[in-house]
């Protein structure tokens, strides 16, 4: 085995496949601040109905989630 000099790339198949995880990653941080800022707006129309003596606020039709509570999994 001689010592030559060779240059080992990934090349476009290593690059296409860096791309997709990045664009992967993109789709599912935006989703999770989407769901993160939508948890936060029904707890605090929760705590305020709640101060008005209205009771708990009824999940909109349009959810998507299945209607879970966000600690209700942990355990």
């Amino acid at each position: 085995m001689s010592p030559e000099s060779v240059d080992v790339t990934a090349g476009l198949g290593g690059f296409l496949a860096f791309f997709l995880l990045a664009v992967a990653l993109y789709f599912l941080m935006r989703n999770m601040n989407a769901r993160l800022r939508r948890m936060s707006y029904r707890q605090e129309q929760e705590t305020k109905a709640a101060a008005e003596g209205a009771g708990p606020v009824q999940p909109d039709s349009s959810d998507l989630g299945g209607g879970t509570q966000a600690g209700s999994d942990l355990g």
